[in-house]
C-alpha cells in the first residue's frame, strides 16, 4: 500500500441543517432567508420572495467514467453537514486541517435587504463558530459571510467576527446589485478592518450571481469553466484600484479556482499596465505581478498544471483544496489524486503545495500527524 499524502485543504464546504434560519432567527426574519428545496430532479432556493430554479446532476452510477467514484448531490459523502462524522471523512481521506465555507451563505448577495443581510450574516456565523469551528478547531476553519449592502455593517462584523475566534471571512466574486466593484475606493474601510484583524479575505469561484451563462451543445462544460473567472477579476480589480498596495498585509485566497492563471494574470496586468501607462490611475508602488506573488493565495483540486505553476513559475501561493463535499471534489480519490500529482514531484515542492502553504496563513493547524 502507497504511503498515505497528507494534505490540509484550502477550499470545502459545509451543509448548513434544513429550517436552520427558523432556529437561529426571529421568524419574521427567518422565513426571508435562503432555503433550499430539492424535488423532481430540481432544486429551487427561496430567498427573500425570490426563487432561483436550477436542474440537479442525474444520478450516475459509480465507475460509469473511467472507473472512477462519481459521487453526485444524491450520495453525499457522510460528513458534509456532521462534524463528528466529517473528521472520519478527512482521515479517510488525508486532509488534516481544512478551510470551510458555507452553503446556504454564498446566496447572501441575492438579498436586497440591509437589516436582513445584517441579522442573517450575524445569525450564519455565530452559529458556524459554534457548530463546525469550535467543535473541531485543530481541523476546521470557517470562514465567515460578509454583509456587503452597507459598509458599516461590514466593517462592524470584520471586527466581531475577529473577536469571536474567525481566521478568515467570505466575500463573493462581485459585490451585490448596485454596489460598487471591488476596485472602488468604497470598500477601503473594509480591507483596512480585515487587514487590521489579520483576517483572511477569502474569495470563492462560481459566486458571480448567474449560474447558468451558456445553452445548447456544450454548455455543462463551458458554464463549468466560466465560474472561474470570476476569482480572477476580483484579483484584477483588487490590485487595479491599488487596495493591496494600500494594505500591504490584506492576504487573499481565491478558493478553487486553480493556479496557473495567476501568474499569467500578473504578466496581462503588468503589460497594460506598462503599456497603457498614460491611462493608468492609480500608480502603483511596484509592478500588478508582484501584488500575486506577495499577497494573493490560490487553491486547487486535480489541475496537473497547478504543480507546474510553482515548479516553472516560481509562484509558490498555491495550496491543495479537496472541495468536499461537491461532485467536482476528490472524495473518495483524494488520495489517488495526491499520489498522481505529486509521486515523482521533489519532496520539498509537495509539502509546500500539500501543506505549508495553507500553514501561512493558518499556521494554528500545525502539520499533520502524518507527516512527523
Amino acid at each position: 500500500m502507497e504511503k498515505k499524502i497528507w494534505a490540509n485543504s484550502g477550499d470545502s464546504h459545509f451543509l448548513e441543517p434544513e429550517g436552520l434560519f427558523q432556529e437561529i432567527m426571529p421568524p419574521a426574519l427567518a422565513e426571508r432567508m435562503p432555503r433550499s428545496v430539492k424535488e423532481d430532479g430540481w432544486e429551487t432556493v427561496h430567498i427573500d420572495g425570490e426563487q432561483l430554479r436550477r436542474p440537479l446532476p442525474r444520478p450516475i452510477k459509480d465507475g460509469e467514467f473511467a472507473g472512477e467514484t462519481i459521487l453526485t448531490l444524491s450520495h453525499r459523502p457522510p460528513g458534509a453537514g456532521d462534524v463528528e462524522q466529517r473528521v472520519k471523512d478527512l482521515d479517510q481521506e488525508g486532509i488534516w486541517g481544512e478551510l470551510t465555507f458555507p452553503s446556504l451563505g454564498m446566496w447572501a448577495n441575492f438579498i436586497k435587504d440591509p437589516v436582513l443581510i445584517r441579522e442573517g450574516c450575524r445569525a450564519l456565523n455565530d452559529w458556524a463558530m459554534s457548530q463546525i469551528q469550535q467543535k473541531a478547531p485543530t481541523r476546521l476553519i470557517a470562514t465567515a459571510t460578509l454583509p456587503l449592502l452597507d459598509v458599516q455593517d461590514t466593517v462592524a462584523e470584520v471586527h466581531r467576527v475577529a473577536a469571536d475566534g474567525y481566521k478568515a471571512v467570505f466575500i463573493p466574486t462581485v459585490p451585490p446589485p448596485r454596489r460598487p466593484t471591488w476596485n472602488s475606493d468604497e470598500w477601503d474601510p473594509v480591507w483596512q478592518a480585515v487587514e487590521d484583524t489579520g483576517l483572511v479575505l477569502s474569495i470563492h469561484i462560481g459566486t458571480d450571481g448567474e449560474t447558468v451563462m451558456f445553452r445548447g451543445p456544450g454548455g455543462a462544460v463551458l458554464n463549468y469553466i466560466d465560474t472561474t473567472f470570476g476569482g480572477q477579476r476580483a484579483t484584477a480589480q483588487l490590485i487595479a484600484g491599488g487596495a493591496l498596495d494600500r494594505h500591504p498585509d490584506l492576504k487573499v485566497l481565491v478558493s478553487e479556482g486553480g493556479a496557473a492563471w495567476a501568474p499569467f494574470l500578473g504578466d496581462r496586468m503588468n503589460e497594460g499596465y506598462r503599456q497603457h501607462s498614460m491611462f493608468v490611475r492609480p500608480t502603483l508602488s511596484m509592478p500588478p505581478k508582484e501584488f500575486i506573488y506577495r499577497q494573493v493565495y490560490v487553491s486547487f483540486q486535480h489541475d496537473v498544471t497547478a504543480v507546474q505553476t510553482v515548479l516553472g513559475m516560481g509562484y509558490r501561493n498555491v495550496m491543495f483544496g479537496s472541495d468536499y463535499p461537491h461532485l467536482e471534489g476528490t472524495y473518495g480519490h483524494t488520495q489517488k489524486t495526491l499520489h498522481e500529482l505529486f509521486d515523482d514531484v521533489d519532496p520539498a515542492v509537495r509539502h509546500r503545495v500539500t501543506v505549508r502553504a495553507f500553514l501561512d496563513r493558518f499556521p494554528h493547524i500545525g502539520e499533520p500527524p502524518g507527516n512527523a
